[in-house]
């Protein structure tokens, strides 16, 4: 060390020796330490976001000459965050992660009027509506501002929702009288996070910003798309087995369905199916003394169709619906060998 930088050493009061041994107990006792800017915050809404921070983050405001020698004494990267280190600024210590640092900081912010020479943040809209002051000069002053504004029912009513003001344009002192007379509030004041740093790595704030919903959104989607995979690929986990079996006894039941398997399964479908069939042969039959007693004046059961269409082999309904006359009376005769004699007759008449 130089002899000028021992003088100078030397010379440090010792209020700013403790300011700096403060700073730098508070670097080593958090995991994420953060620069954020305080600049343009009034005295009352400053102490208002260091209460909503009180728990989960501290909030410390010195001289940059001071932190910045904190943060070069701790080193261990903290040192990265003195490039932030300008104009009105502070730190923010915290052990939660950098993301839920920037979300809660985002959350306190509160709206405040915008003053004479400030930038505006966003586009300033006047919006449409009665503004509830007495006819007087201050049309004039509305319209002057850019706003469709007239006196109509005793009242200025603003006609339309009126952009008086582009983001990033400079705000005159008339646009900010009007504006704080008509209680509207452009701008956010809060802590503006430059930078933290925690486990090694700095992060800025477009890497901190977030959308939670679009983020849970897409992990859902994901799950359900890798859910899917596994079931069409049968790949069985413990989250897709349950549906695999069921996909699996869905099909091996259509599969006895379609192929007639006389299962005790399967035997009560089958029947009905049977049924069913034989009911819309028997209604497109002319001839009713050629039917069973029993089925004689049956019409065709409204859904019979749908309900074919509604089994898990549509082929084998289409391919039945397909069939000749002749083919269908084959089948039929066929299934009822065991039916009683008056019916067996009744069929052969049918057929001849």
């Amino acid at each position: 060390m130089s002899a000028e930088a021992e003088r100078k050493t030397e010379h440090i009061p010792e209020w700013k020796r403790e300011e700096v041994d403060d700073i730098v107990g508070l670097l080593e006792s958090y995991d994420s330490v953060g620069v954020v800017d305080v600049a343009g915050i009034p005295s009352r809404q400053l102490q208002a976001m260091r209460r909503d921070l009180y728990g989960s983050a501290e909030l410390r405001i010195s001289r940059n000459t001071l932190v910045v020698r904190a943060l070069e004494e701790v080193d261990d990267g903290l040192e990265e965050l003195a490039e932030f280190v300008s104009g009105q600024v502070g730190l923010v210590a915290t052990n939660d992660n950098p993301f839920g640092l920037f979300k809660q900081l985002e959350a306190s912010k509160t709206p405040a009027p915008i003053n004479a020479g400030e930038v505006a943040p966003n586009d300033v809209v006047i919006p449409e509506g009665d503004t509830g002051i007495d006819p007087g000069p201050f049309v004039g002053e509305l319209q002057q501002a850019g706003a469709n504004a007239r006196i109509q029912d005793g009242s200025i009513v603003v006609l339309e929702d009126s952009t008086v003001l582009e983001a990033g344009e400079e705000v005159d002192q008339q646009l900010a009288n009007v504006l704080a007379e008509l209680g509207i509030e452009p701008k956010e004041v809060g802590l503006d996070l430059r930078g933290v740093y925690a486990d090694g790595v700095m992060f800025g704030p477009e890497e901190l910003e977030l959308d939670i919903d679009e983020y849970r959104e897409d992990f859902a989607s994901a799950a359900a798309a890798g859910r899917n995979l596994s079931v069409n690929a049968v790949y069985p986990t413990t989250r897709t087995a349950g549906t695999l079996l069921g996909k699996a006894s869905g099909e091996a039941r259509s599969l006895g369905l379609f192929a007639a398997v006389e299962s005790p399964d399967l035997v009560d479908d089958l029947v009905g199916r049977a049924d069913a069939q034989l009911r819309a042969l028997a209604a497109h039959i002319d001839d009713q003394e050629a039917l069973p007693e029993e089925l004689r004046g049956v019409e065709s059961e409204p859904g019979t169709e749908a309900d074919a269409e509604a089994e898990p082999e549509p082929e084998t309904g289409d391919d039945e619906e397909e069939q000749t006359d002749d083919q269908a009376a084959e089948t039929d005769a066929a299934d009822d060998d065991d039916d009683d004699d008056d019916s067996g007759d009744a069929l052969g008449e049918m057929f001849g």
